[in-house]
């Protein structure tokens, strides 16, 4: 299965990686290796994941606070966002899924 990012969702995991780096040395690297554990887990079980939204899973990070918002297009998981638990729910909402991502 591919996996494409939407660009926000792109930018989001940027933002994270930096933060956390800042924060403290080599903790964004470890961020964005749970990012990358919690993306095997949804290419080899993509609908394993709790439904959030007509199309949309979400697959949470086992040690970061964070969730990965994706859909399924054909064989390809679609990043919708990568969204802190602790801010602005449902901000990703608006977000125009319906062109990028096929009904799963």
């Amino acid at each position: 299965m591919n996996i494409r990012f939407l660009e926000p969702a792109r930018i989001e995991l940027d933002d994270a990686i930096s933060w956390y780096e800042i924060e403290q040395e080599n903790l964004g690297w470890l961020f964005l290796d749970e990012v990358r554990f919690a993306l095997k887990r949804i290419t080899n079980f993509p609908e394993s994941c709790a439904t959030i939204a007509p199309g949309l899973r979400r697959c949470i990070t086992r040690r970061f606070p964070y969730m990965l918002v994706y859909g399924i297009d054909n064989k390809t998981v679609v990043i919708v966002a990568v969204a802190h638990l602790h801010r602005e729910p449902m901000y990703w909402h608006d977000r125009p899924t319906r062109e990028t991502v096929g009904d799963a």
